[in-house]
């Protein structure tokens, strides 16, 4: 569904992605595992073109290389980016409002599937999102991103600062989504939790893709293990 070619991300003379390439297969949840500053973010940045870069990006087919981010969201891509960045001066119907800004006809039956999915939403739907959890924040903001109807949903440390049980919840969230029919791409500092879920996944250090396999074989690699998974 998604092939990234030879992408380089840039700030300013500093290189923080370094001509990485990699695919993402429809229908999978796919993870980019790795250590602060290794260019996970950068990466997600560079797909929807939200940051300077280079390279090529196939989106089912389709050459999206040069399309602006609005274009890339109405192409069937969303972003839940690091640290939610919900609005939280506006209600929790008005976020989902606003992430049907291409999708307006369909915000009604969008809303109350969002409702449905997110029951914690539903009974806060007129609270301002700046009164909420950060658990139930996150649920907004991913929530946000389905309303605009996408194929590929890009995750950006989903679980930072949330509690346990709040990681247990958003996981079985992401595994249901998967099982709807959206492909997935999960950056994720809390690796084990991501490698559990996932079909195949990229360990990215600075700014190289220097491992990838079958979540499983990474799961139970002792590379894997000492570097990122405690032992």
């Amino acid at each position: 569904m998604l092939k990234i070619k030879n992408i380089n991300v840039f700030y300013g003379l500093i290189k923080a992605v370094k001509d990485i390439s990699f695919e993402v297969k429809k229908g999978q949840i796919v993870s980019i595992i790795g250590s602060n500053g290794a260019g996970k973010t950068s990466t997600l940045q560079a797909i929807v073109n939200d940051v300077k870069r280079e390279g090529g990006i196939v989106f089912d087919g389709t050459d999206v290389s040069n399309h602006k981010t609005h274009q890339i969201i109405q192409d069937g891509i969303a972003l839940v980016p690091e640290g939610r960045r919900v609005f939280v001066n506006l209600t929790i119907e008005e976020n989902l409002r606003m992430g049907a800004f291409n999708n307006d006809a369909r915000f009604e039956e969008l809303k109350e599937k969002m409702y449905k999915m997110f029951t914690r939403l539903d009974q806060k739907r007129n609270d301002l999102a700046g009164t909420m959890s950060g658990g139930e924040q996150q649920m907004l903001a991913i929530a946000r991103a389905l309303m605009s109807s996408p194929r590929l949903l890009m995750l950006d440390e989903p679980s930072l600062g949330l509690a346990p049980k709040i990681i247990g919840e958003l996981f079985e969230t992401i595994v249901k989504l998967r099982d709807e029919g959206i492909t997935i791409l999960l950056v994720e500092q809390n690796a084990f939790a991501a490698l559990e879920i996932s079909d195949y996944a990229y360990v990215l250090e600075n700014g190289v893709i220097a491992l990838q396999d079958d979540a499983k074989n990474l799961l139970h690699s002792d590379e894997i293990r000492k570097k990122y998974l405690g032992g």
